[in-house]
């Protein structure tokens, strides 16, 4: 049986031998592979929805707006704009320079290693990779171990319907993964949390390897007193118990003004149970926690507050009621971990200037959320916090937006990709200058002592 070392070094040979012959970069390649995806998912779309309900219970709603249909639309933005994208681009040199010709023209990396995560296993595997292929990359995929059956999946389809060779999926545990980033690839996308981040970061920089890291974070969001209560809280509750909290857009710490605390409070309890009845854990919409050890570290966080809603669990099963959390003591850890699960700290603020000067002594999170009817404290709120992006009145949607890049800053990650962004992470731009020979500046060449007046007098 062969080591993780040698699978690793395999795949990113079988990638290296491809890309050489120059394929993966002709557009006409890049976009036949990208259409062959397209009808995949559509394909694939039972065997998808049936891997991701064993591997997360997550119900075919979310499956398909979150899984196939967000990839789709990336896929079909893509194929709209990649010839443009794809072209070079004129740029303007100096007149000292003339007749000289300026470009940029942008280039494939080489073999791209794309570490994805199980929480969206599909999504978060395919939309580096369509960006990846868009630019004229070779890649070498590793979906997460904690969704075995997604990433089963995922073999199957880049294994049946892409090119042999292009595309290569690695599947197995955290050795794999470790022997992977060791490997000198062209480049390294990774979707995780931060502790692995930063390995992989410093695994990549030992090869001088290009890298995002798509991390995480304590989002925040602001609840001010002016914000329509009703609505505000149904579209809390639906970014938050989304995959059973297991997304790192969601909310993961709400302020509300103290002036609607107690309504707000009644106003998420009542949208839990219009969203998935009286009984979540009957409820076809609501999804399981990946594992036992996340099942268990997250039950830890329930004796850390007082229990507003929700807090019923089921080892077995790996349930964990849709609940929101009060009353919870400074210093605890619910207040300053990533929760990535079901339970949402609701606490009250008076001041919104002491609330955004703590803010800023917190690491910054993937996204900030904000409801207000109020332009000046949205643009408030904008000035004095730093955040990987930002909705205002809304949540997690902003994903979708093809020409918003997507990422984070500092401890929730480093660059940027979906759409024109992912096209451009994953593209080399090269620069290019060509000099005809009719003309040959007499400048540039010494003796000096007579150019030089006139250098400085028309050059500065």
């Amino acid at each position: 049986m062969a080591s993780s070392e040698d699978i690793s070094k395999q795949a990113l040979a079988e990638g290296k031998r491809f890309f050489e012959s120059g394929r993966s970069a002709e557009l006409p390649f890049r976009m036949a592979q990208l259409e062959a995806l397209v009808k995949a998912l559509k394909d694939f779309e039972e065997p998808i929805t049936t891997a991701l309900k064993e591997d997360l219970g997550k119900p075919a709603m979310e499956t398909y707006v979150a899984e196939i249909l967000n990839v789709k639309t990336e896929i079909k933005y893509f194929l709209k704009h990649l010839k443009r994208w794809s072209k070079r681009r004129a740029v303007g040199a100096p007149w000292y320079l003339w007749p000289a010709k300026c470009w940029v023209q942008p280039e494939p990396h080489g073999v791209a290693l794309i570490l994805s995560a199980w929480n969206f296993p599909i999504q978060l595997s395919l939309m580096p990779l369509v960006a990846a292929i868009a630019a004229g990359n070779c890649a070498v995929l590793k979906p997460s171990e904690l969704a075995p059956r997604s990433a089963e999946v995922l073999r199957r389809i880049l294994s049946e319907r892409l090119e042999p060779g292009f595309v290569s999926v690695v599947c197995g545990d955290g050795n794999v993964a470790a022997a992977l980033i060791t490997q000198p690839f062209d480049f390294v996308f990774y979707t995780g949390g931060e502790a692995i981040g930063r390995r992989v970061a410093e695994a990549a920089g030992r090869n001088l390897a290009p890298c995002v890291l798509e991390l995480g974070g304590k989002n925040p969001c602001i609840i001010e007193a002016d914000a329509p209560i009703e609505t505000t809280a149904k579209r809390v509750a639906w970014a938050k118990f989304m995959n059973a909290g297991q997304i790192c857009l969601a909310p993961d710490q709400v302020w509300v003004h103290r002036s609607i605390y107690e309504p707000f409070l009644a106003a998420m309890t009542q949208a839990i149970r219009q969203f998935y009845g009286e009984d979540p854990k009957t409820s076809a919409d609501y999804g399981r926690i990946v594992n036992e050890r996340h099942f268990l570290r997250l039950v830890g966080y329930l004796s850390q507050g007082k229990i507003r809603a929700g807090g019923a669990h089921d080892a077995a099963t790996r349930y964990i009621e849709p609940t929101l959390l009060a009353d919870i003591p400074a210093g605890s850890a619910i207040l300053s971990e990533e929760i990535f699960g079901p339970i949402l700290p609701v606490q009250p603020y008076d001041d919104l200037n002491a609330l955004l000067a703590e803010l800023k002594t917190k690491p910054t999170p993937l996204a900030l959320y904000l409801h207000t009817k109020s332009r000046e404290i949205e643009a408030k709120v904008l000035k004095a916090t730093r955040s990987g992006s930002v909705c205002v009145n809304d949540h997690v949607v902003q994903v979708t937006v093809h020409d918003l890049p997507f990422g984070g800053s500092g401890a929730s990650g480093m660059g940027r990709y979906h759409g024109r962004s992912g096209f451009d992470t994953f593209s080399q731009q090269r620069s290019v200058m060509r000099q005809p020979w009719f003309w040959d500046n007499p400048l540039r060449y010494p003796p000096g002592a007579e150019k030089l007046p006139l250098i400085k007098r028309f050059m500065g």
